[in-house]
């Protein structure tokens, strides 16, 4: 395993075994392509001997008439991705030499077209693979299709060279290439996923591969045997980075799903044990409204009470943009986009100007919440930062009128927005207004217990986050 991993460029770590996977499929085709991959065999047909088979055959099939020649352009001498020897038996050509272009039999369908059509069965085929289904088909075989225009040529977020099997349409954003032997496709696709296209696209704005350019396009042909290796040692290493990504993704899912676990049992009580020892819940809230009477506790612990957010938080929201008011001291001040999930983003901090009677309102000082109020609605960060900024109107300011542990309602935001408990239960609204705000009912536990919460959560999130980060590398 160890040696296995010295090649293909994972990283083992004491705890986990990670690996960039993307950069793996890519190091494995790249040993591919160089002869690398698997053992050359003395006793395989030479490549040669096969590409002269390969030229017969196009050569009788344009005799009769069932295909056309290519046009004969010039080839590309700049094959940087190729190494000057190739392996034994092995030898260089190029697209146009190598395959049949049936580009001449595709067909684009107008949206508008596709639009009124009833059955829609057949997969429909643009530059990146099936964009739509239609009512009939050009093609009933296998074929090797190849984007021609668009963006992923030059991302290759997507495989460039890709198949399709079956009944199908294809427009004139794909190139359709055939063999006479059709094994040969699935090496060509190995070649063509394998390198950057750059030096054959023309145009930035909207890349472009011409069919001139697409078969000057250089090509390394092992002797077919050795093809037929190379694409079962590859399909072998490739259902094991499935595998791999597969189990990246359950645990991803299963990491998301254990912190709503813990958010939901924190807020319930069931976090950490109750301390009957701590101040009751109720308490802490008659300090400033001695006549408070607590809502319905039946799901709460022993110490708990429900209140609303009004009870617990002083609140402000900041300042309206308006480009007539120009009074006032410039200050920097907060949007919703600088906004996240308990952190911030400060690559666009503007200014605008503040009257000394606005200040007050308006400037956030370190442990004050801030909640979104539109866009993602609910989305809240606590300011803990030891210099003072500004915000705007979008934005409001939660300032705990009595002792509170800020971070275990910046986790009770976080539970609601997951359960769509924020915004109409579920219906989302344009913005979350301050009456409304004011309303939402929260638990308020013993303060010590707030704080034994928090410290429970954080430390179970962190060796969450730590997987989590690894399963990034």
């Amino acid at each position: 395993m160890n040696s296995n991993c010295a090649v293909f460029g994972c990283t083992i770590t004491n705890r986990y075994t990670t690996m960039d996977t993307k950069a793996l499929r890519q190091k494995i085709l790249d040993l591919a392509i160089h002869g690398k991959l698997v053992p050359q065999d003395p006793n395989d047909e030479p490549a040669s001997v096969l590409l002269e088979r390969i030229k017969a055959e196009k050569e009788r099939l344009i005799k009769e008439g069932k295909i056309k020649r290519s046009k004969k352009s010039a080839k590309s001498s700049d094959t940087p991705h190729y190494e000057n020897v190739l392996p034994d038996g092995w030898c260089l050509t190029d697209i146009g030499e190598l395959l049949i272009n049936r580009d001449g039999e595709r067909k684009p369908v107008s949206s508008v077209i596709r639009s009124k059509q009833t059955s829609k069965i057949y997969d429909y085929y643009g530059a990146a693979g099936v964009i739509d289904k239609v009512d009939s088909y050009l093609f009933d075989e296998r074929l090797l299709l190849i984007g021609e225009d668009g963006a992923n040529l030059l991302s290759r977020n997507k495989n460039n060279a890709f198949f399709a099997e079956g009944r199908y349409w294809v427009n004139n954003h794909a190139h359709v290439l055939d063999a006479t032997d059709k094994n040969l496709l699935d090496f060509i696709a190995i070649v063509i996923n394998s390198m950057k296209l750059d030096d054959y696209i023309t145009g930035s704005a909207q890349p472009k591969l011409s069919q001139d350019n697409l078969n000057k396009i250089p090509i390394v042909l092992p002797p077919l045997a050795e093809q037929q290796r190379i694409i079962a040692e590859i399909k072998k290493w490739f259902t094991l980075i499935d595998q791999i990504e597969q189990g990246k993704a359950d645990l991803q899912t299963t990491i998301e799903l254990t912190k709503s676990k813990i958010l939901d049992l924190a807020i319930h009580g069931k976090l950490v044990p109750q301390d009957p020892n701590d101040e009751p819940a109720i308490e802490l809230l008659k300090r400033i409204n001695p006549d408070f009477t607590p809502c319905d506790n039946g799901h709460y612990p022993v110490g708990w009470i429900e209140t609303i957010l009004g009870e617990l938080f002083s609140h402000n929201t900041g300042k309206a943009l308006n480009s007539s008011n120009k009074e006032g001291i410039f200050k920097d001040y907060l949007t919703t986009s600088n906004v996240y999930w308990n952190k911030f983003d400060f690559t666009a901090i503007k200014q605008m100007p503040f009257k000394e009677s606005e200040l007050n309102k308006c400037t956030v000082t370190k442990g004050d919440l801030l909640v979104c109020e539109g866009g993602d609605i609910g989305r809240s960060a606590i300011w803990n930062y030891d210099y003072d900024i500004c915000i705007q109107n979008h934005i409001h300011r939660l300032r705990p009128k009595i002792d509170l542990c800020v971070p275990f309602y910046y986790y009770t935001f976080a539970y609601l927005k997951e359960n769509n408990l924020i915004g109409g239960k579920g219906i989302g609204l344009l913005g979350l207004s301050s009456n409304a705000l004011h309303k939402i009912e929260m638990p308020l536990p013993p303060l010590a217990e707030q704080q034994r919460i928090v410290q429970k959560i954080e430390e179970l999130f962190s060796v969450l986050d730590n997987i989590q980060n690894a399963l990034e590398v």
